[in-house]
Parts: C-alpha cells; structure tokens; sequence
C-alpha cells in the first residue's frame, strides 16, 4: 500500500526512481530505433535494370518480415507496476474524458430530439383532430344524402313549380289591373259621357279586354309553338290590335292579316 500511496516520502523515491527509469528506457527506444533507420538506409537495395523484378523480390521480403512479427509474442517494454499504473491513469482520464463529451454530445442530441417529438406530436394531434372533423362532416353529409329520396326531391320540384305558378298568377293579376285602369274596354270608357254613346256606333258585347288578348297570346305560344297564331275576329277590338303590332309587341302573319303571334323578346 505504500508503494501506491504517493504521501509518504518512500513513496515520492520510489516515483523518482520511476520516472528514472521510464527516461533510460525512453533512451535506449530511441537508441534502438536509430540502429534500426541505419540499417534500413545501408541495406536499400541497388538500381536494377528490371524493376519488375525488384518489386517482387521487395514484395516476397516484406511478407516474410510480416510472418516473422505475427509469430513472435509481444513483450512489456516495462515492468515497473508504478509506471504501468500510471499510463493506465492516464489513459483512463483520457477515456473518462472523452466519454463525458460523448455523453454532453448525446444529451444535446437527445434535447433536441425531445423537442422534435413534442413538436411532431403536437402536430400529429391537429391532423387528427382535422381528421376527425373531416370524418364527421362526410358522414354527415352521407347521411343528409341518404335522406334525400326520390319523394322528396320531387316534392321539392312541386313545391318550386308552385311558387312559380303563384308568382305568375300575380304577376298577371297585376297586369290586368294595370291594363284595366288604363285601357279599359269602350264601353267603360264610354259611361261617362252618355251623348257620345248616343253618337258611338253599337259595341259587341263580348269583346275582350287588352289583358284577355296577351293571356290568349302567350297561352297560343307556350301550348303550340310550332303554331302561335291567333285569328282576329270580332271579339278582337280593333284599336288595341293596332296598338300591339305598332309598339312591336304583336307581329302580323305574312300570309294572312287576321292573324296574329307575340312577339319572341328571347
């Protein structure tokens, strides 16, 4: 134990000693070595005229020198227990030191890593949340498309149609009360004035109205297009006849004048 102990002053001779003799065996290496470079450079071998030749002979020395040192033992350059122990010290330092930078090196890594996962976790929860409203909203729509059967979109259809008949009809119940207030038929207009009926030749009564004559008009077209004529008679006054063909919303038959169309505005 107190060969191992440095406290001690047998301890501090016995380190000089040492360190002595680790300085001779370092002198005698270095002696060793340059005998071994002198002879290498005194046994360089001449030029040869076939350098082929000169490689392989090279070539076969070295692998004999090789099988030499494979088969020879290795030897302790020293056997001071002292030295050895302290070279394995120091290679322990040296170990232990390169190991705690492996190990700072792996923590930062192992950091960052930490980081990336968290962040990669937090972004795999959004997807699935996104997912699972994706997921929902298309069952949800599967299902309202389940529900809408045939029935119900014909009824949807139906009910559309109604409302455009609705509209229609008041539409025109708002055409003829304007068509009625301002181009009633002669014989409301004439009530007022009892000497100018007197005067005014005898009306037929069944004489329609303005809005009578666009309703005929239209119905010929929408029924029969191919034929959206309309023959003029004596139901037909004449006045408002020539209103209609003049203002272009009546055309006249090319064939025959007591026949009329509406005019195609489309």
């Amino acid at each position: 134990m107190d060969e191992v102990n440095p406290g001690s002053q047998a301890a501090a001779e016995l380190s000089q000693a040492a360190q002595a003799e680790l300085l001779d065996m370092c002198e005698d290496q270095f002696a060793l070595l340059e005998e071994v470079q002198n002879e290498i450079v005194l046994r360089e071998p001449e030029p040869c005229e076939n350098p082929q030749e000169q490689s392989e002979n090279q070539l076969i020395a070295a692998e004999a020198e090789l099988k030499q040192w494979l088969t020879l033992e290795p030897d302790l350059l020293i056997g001071n227990s002292e030295i050895l122990l302290q070279a394995a010290k120091e290679e322990m330092l040296k170990m232990c030191s390169d190991l705690e930078m492996i190990v700072s090196c792996c923590e930062t890594k192992r950091d960052k890593l930490r980081e990336t996962k968290e962040l990669e976790q937090k972004w795999l929860e959004e997807k699935k949340q996104v997912l699972i409203a994706v997921n929902d909203h298309t069952e949800r729509l599967h299902m309202e498309k389940e529900q809408l059967s045939e029935h119900s979109l014909l009824r949807d259809i139906k009910e559309k149609i109604a409302k455009m008949k609705a509209y229609q009809d008041k539409l025109m119940e708002c055409l003829g009360d304007v068509l009625d207030k301002h181009l009633p038929l002669p014989q409301d207009r004439s009530t007022s004035n009892k000497k100018k009926k007197n005067a005014e030749p005898e009306l037929n009564e069944d004489q329609v109205s303005l809005t009578e004559v666009l309703e005929m008009l239209m119905t010929k077209m929408l029924n029969t297009p191919h034929d959206p004529y309309v023959t003029i008679d004596d139901r037909f006054w004449p006045p408002y006849t020539e209103m209609l063909l003049r203002y272009g919303i009546a055309v006249r038959h090319q064939e025959n004048n007591f026949k009329i169309r509406l005019e195609t505005f489309f």
